[in-house]
Parts: C-alpha cells; structure tokens; sequence
C-alpha cells in the first residue's frame, strides 16, 4: 500500500510540474527550464521532435545558454523518480549530442557539471519508484547513461571537414619544419602516416568499450517490451551501427601497416585485435536478439566480421618472432643503451644505422688473431698467453663501445721454432681460428 502511494504522489508530482511549465509558456515565460520539463513529460509517447528543435535553435542564437540548459538538465536528472522521465532525458541528451557538432560548447559545460559533482551519469543515483517492474527499468537506464557517459568522453565518430582540422593542421606543420630544414617529403610522410596509425591505435579502444555499452544497454524484461524503451533502443542500436563500421575499418587498416609499427604498437594492436575477435560473437547475439525484438529493420544491421581463432594464433606467433628478433639485435648493443642512460645521447634512426654499419665494418677488417713480425722477440710466457681462445665476438664488440679497444693475440710462429721445444715442422701448416670469428654471420630466430 506504501509503494502504491509513493507511485501515485510521483506520478502526480511530475504531471504537475508539466501542467506548469505549459501555462507558463502560454504566458510567454519560455525558457529552457520549461522546454525540458515538457519534452520530459511522464507518458509512454516517445520524444517529440519540437523540442530538440527548439532547443538547437537557442542555441545557435544565445551560446551561453549551453550552461543553463547543462543545468536544468542536471537538475531534472537528478530529481526524478519516474523512469519515463528519466529515459526522455537520457534520449534528448542524446538526440542533442547526436545533432550538434563535436567542438559544441555543450560537451565542456556537461563535463564542468559533471565534474563539479552536480551530474552524475556513471555511477547512476537512479532509482525508479514509479512501476512495479523498477529493476527492469532502472537497470535500463543506468547501462543507458554510463553509454552516454563515455560518450563524452570519446572522440568523434564522425569527422567531417571541420572536425579534421587538427589534424590536418598538425600534418600542415609538419609539413612546414620538413621544408624549413629542407627535408624531403618523401621522408615525412612515412612519420605522418606513423602518427595517423598511432592515432588509431589510440581511438580502437574508445570505440570497443562504446560498443560494449551499447550491448550493455540491452533491456529485460517489461523494459524490453515498452514503447518508450524501444524508441530510444532504436536510436541506440543505430548509433552503434555507425560505431562498428568505424572500427571495422581502422583496425583493418592498422593490420595492413602492422609490420611497420614498433613492437609495442604491435602487443596494443594485438590487444585489440584479439578483444574484437570476443565482441563479435557478443555483438552478433545482440544483434540477433534485436532483430527478433524487431527494433530496426533487417537491412539496416551491417555484416559481423567473425575473426577465427587460426589468425589469432597466426599474429600471437608474429609477435613472439618480433620479440626474439628485437633482443637479438639489441643484445649487442646493451653496452651502448647502458652509456647512454638518462638522456645523455639521443639517437635517430638514421644515426643508430650509420652506427651499426660502421660497426660491422671495423668487424670485417680487423682480425681477430694479429701475426706479429719475424724479427719480434717473443718469451714463452707470451706464447702461453697466446695459446688461451679469445673472447667471443659479442663481448669484443662491448669492450670496442667502451673503448678498450678489440681484444687480440699476437702469434709469432718464427719464434715459436726456436722457443717451444716440442715445436714440430709440419709440410702443410694450417691456420686456426679459436672463438667466434666476426666474419661468420650471425643466426637468428626464423632464418633472418
């Protein structure tokens, strides 16, 4: 008996506030306040078009009044108690966000309220005292708001000409030093196209999670079966078609260049990569279950790509490859990294290759054994010396960085005949290398 009176004295409450907010429009006393306690009104007829219309056209004439409408919006929010209020707010929050443009003033004044403690979408105080089926509905609309939540988070969907102006105004300046250095640009556009897949690499993840919201926000029980509810699922489901299409085309766009990323662009690519080959099966089910509610028509659902568990195995083990590869070529090199600690030497690219050239050139000309003259004097101790193997190649190459010089042995096979007593001439003498001999090529993991 309780909570029926509790649901009638809310239901009166916000019939009241509507009744008000239209006599005071009569009056001519319109603001955003009553736009917003009208287009929320507590009834099952979905949101009317009018009043996103009114609102964008206030907008485009007071741009302070994104702060007012931030406000009143926080407060009807945050006052309700009836899910169809709730959900129509939600919606026009949506509808809002959807029709204005991504650098609306609009998105700063819902993260200053939001940041300020006034609203709350994630974590979401509603609770619904209006219905016998509350659970239903508040479970609904908490999934529905931390979607729109990240919503504002993200990135844009959608780039148009005037939202890529960032971005091109970065390439235009890269672009302009190249020239000022009197670089090529056939050199640049390789760094351009770098920070393009960087960029990429970075937006796949917002787009992920956007659509696990999206599948989050799958209604049960009498939600699933409401009017309202099905209005704004409508809405939902198509923003995510646009969503998947976006992602479905970048990340194939990163896998074609996967080869030319560092390696760590390559694990986050992976990630990615592996998480997708989940959420479409995810995907797929909810999109199913649409179909069979009826939400948006058949044409309108895009292809779910299924990724098989052979290609993720197949990049998995690209991945190790690049790996072992990588601590191959930097383990000769692990003398120099250590020098060149704490931002002392900073090397580019072009540098590090000229470096490891001339390396390998000082390896092709100096030997490892040093024949001494025939007229040098050398002791048994010294031949002692000379009879020890030499170090390997790879710490030789370490004490050369550190500038100790190679480390090589003087043999003297003339004063070998009058000081080694059990030296024994032999008709063919046959030269031998002891260690490793820096001629010889190195062998890598995969035959590189």
């Amino acid at each position: 008996m309780q909570k029926r009176i509790r649901q009638v004295f809310i239901s009166l409450k916000e019939r009241t506030c509507v009744s008000y907010a239209k006599i005071a429009t009569i009056g001519g006393f319109c603001d955003i306040d009553h736009i917003i306690v009208k287009a929320t009104s507590p009834d099952d007829l979905p949101l009317h078009e009018k009043y996103v219309h009114e609102l964008l056209k206030i907008f485009s004439i007071s741009p302070s009044s994104y702060r007012a409408f931030a406000l009143s919006f926080t407060r009807r929010f945050g006052k309700t108690r009836s899910w169809r209020v709730a959900v129509k707010c939600l919606l026009l929050l949506h509808r809002l966000l959807r029709s204005l443009p991504y650098d609306s003033p609009i998105r700063a004044e819902l993260l200053w309220t939001r940041t300020n403690g006034m609203l709350s979408l994630y974590p979401c105080n509603f609770y619904d005292c209006s219905s016998s089926a509350s659970e239903d509905y508040t479970a609904f609309i908490m999934s529905y708001a931390r979607l729109l939540d990240e919503t504002l988070d993200c990135v844009s969907i959608e780039l148009t000409e005037e939202q890529l102006s960032p971005c091109l105004y970065t390439c235009n300046s890269v672009l302009d030093k190249a020239e000022q250095h009197q670089i090529p640009h056939d050199e640049t556009l390789p760094l351009l196209k770098m920070k393009e897949l960087a960029r990429m690499i970075e937006i796949l993840p917002q787009l992920q999670s956007l659509i696990d919201r999206v599948i989050d926000c799958q209604p049960t029980g009498a939600a699933s079966r409401n009017f309202l509810v099905q209005s704004a699922m409508k809405h939902v489901i198509r923003d995510s078609f646009l969503c998947y299409a976006t992602f479905r085309r970048e990340i194939v766009t990163v896998l074609d260049n996967l080869i030319q990323l560092p390696y760590r662009s390559c694990v986050a690519a992976f990630g990615i990569y592996k998480k997708a080959a989940i959420q479409a099966d995810h995907l797929s089910e909810f999109h199913k279950w649409c179909k069979n509610m009826g939400y948006c028509g058949s044409y309108e659902y895009p292809f779910i790509d299924r990724i098989p568990y052979i290609q993720i195995r197949a990049l998995e083990n690209f991945l190790d490859g690049m790996w072992q590869l990588s601590v191959c070529l930097l383990r000769p090199t692990q003398g120099v990294q250590r020098a060149i600690s704490g931002g002392r030497w900073r090397k580019t690219s072009e540098k590090r290759c000229e470096f490891d050239r001339e390396v390998m050139k000082d390896m092709e000309i100096e030997p490892l054994i040093k024949w001494g003259d025939e007229n040098d004097s050398v002791g048994w101790e010294d031949v002692l010396e000379a009879s020890i193997n030499v170090n390997s190649c790879m710490d030789s190459r370490t004490d050369w960085v550190h500038g100790k010089g190679w480390q090589m042995q003087v043999y003297n096979p003339c004063d070998l005949q009058n000081s080694n007593p059990f030296y024994q001439q032999l008709p063919h003498r046959t030269n031998f290398y002891y260690g490793s001999c820096p001629n010889t090529p190195m062998q890598y993991s995969w035959g590189f």
